[in-house]
């Protein structure tokens, strides 16, 4: 009996519950707001994650959380031995070719010289050449002596544009040497100053990621760095609403962190770019008054405003039926034109007014 008993009463709420639904209300005038969906979390303004340009062990950490960095400061220091060698091999390779350069240098000075000589020897004989050239039309030289004489000056021409190209080959030759060197020289350097990872901006740190004796790569992240009190919003929005949303528009923002509590922001950068997998695109915001206490990566939503109408004539979105019809007079279906509308109501501009009763379609 009593369990009739209970069933008869959950009968008698249900049917109740039916009828005051069915009841009917009336539109309510007041103000609505379309919005669209948003979530990401907090970001430190330029935060970035520090990535070491080197492969090798981590051994030591020079930092701690929560202290402000300067830019070029150091952070880690990779085990850099084998690197050190290195380096100290192309120094001492650099040492060595400078002293072939001098040997080379001394060879240039000898090879001047002798182009000097070619050059003089050259300028001699091609004024005896002009000379016996004049003879000859004389008839004051034999054609012998005149070949002989013809074929000193070609000799010296010749000899004096050999020793020419090996002046410019030696050159040649020195200078590529100094800057071979000296190129694997800094190259050395530059690689060894690479297991020395320096922070590019300054700000907070915010995280280490990694400890001292952990094997790390180009691909493995080593701390968060930002700027210190300084925040942003990164959310995501979905492409379906993305043509809706531009630059300067206002964003609703709560976060689990302050439960109960609406933040306002303003989307300052939208990045034009759609991520394929998520099929959403990343914008910026930035809180208009910041929260007294915030953390980079705390989670947010948000509603980015796009439009707001004042004492407009709302109905809840259950009412109207395939997003056209509204039921009046009991079961009359009436058709309405509908405007802005949220997550819960729609906004009425023509066919029904505020004093009309609605029903649910049964």
């Amino acid at each position: 009996m009593r369990l009739k008993a209970i069933i008869s009463v959950g009968i008698i709420l249900l049917v109740t519950a039916c009828k005051n639904e069915n009841s009917g209300i009336r539109p309510t005038v007041g103000d609505i707001t379309q919005s669209v969906y948003a979530s990401g979390v907090v970001k430190a303004d330029g935060q970035y994650i520090v990535y070491p340009s080197a492969s090798g062990v981590l051994r030591k950490i020079h930092v701690t959380v929560g202290e402000t960095i300067a830019t070029g400061q150091s952070l880690f220091e990779l085990d850099s031995d084998k690197a050190a060698l290195t380096t100290e091999n192309a120094r001492l390779a650099y040492q060595l070719s400078n002293e072939n350069n001098r040997y080379i240098q001394d060879k240039i000075a000898e090879m001047e010289l002798a182009v000097q000589n070619a050059k003089d020897k050259l300028k001699l004989d091609e004024s005896i050449y002009n000379r016996n050239v004049k003879v000859k039309d004389q008839g004051g030289i034999s054609e012998v002596d005149f070949e002989r004489v013809e074929l000193a000056y070609k000799s010296s021409k010749s000899a004096y544009a050999t020793a020419q190209n090996r002046l410019n080959q030696f050159r040649i030759q020195l200078k590529n040497e100094q800057s071979r060197s000296n190129v694997n020289l800094r190259l050395s350097e530059k690689s060894q100053s690479d297991f020395t990872v320096k922070s590019a901006f300054s700000g907070q740190l915010f995280d280490v990621l990694v400890k001292e004796g952990t094997l790390v790569a180009p691909q493995t992240p080593l701390a968060v760095i930002g700027k210190a009190n300084s925040f942003l919003l990164e959310l995501e929005v979905d492409e379906n609403d993305m043509v809706q949303v531009t630059a300067g528009q206002k964003v609703l923002v709560t976060m689990d962190s302050y439960k109960g509590q609406v933040f306002e922001a303003e989307v300052r950068k939208i990045y034009p770019i759609m991520d394929e997998r998520s099929r959403t695109f990343k914008i910026e915001a930035y809180f208009i008054k910041t929260p007294e206490k915030l953390y980079p990566n705390l989670t947010a939503e948000a509603n980015i405003v796009i439009q707001t109408k004042k004492q407009a004539i709302t109905i809840p979105k259950k009412y109207l039926i395939n997003k056209e019809y509204v039921l009046v007079n009991g079961n009359e279906k009436r058709k309405v034109k509908t405007g802005l509308s949220d997550y819960q109501h729609v906004e009425i501009l023509e066919g029904l007014k505020a004093g009309e009763t609605i029903y649910l379609e049964e």
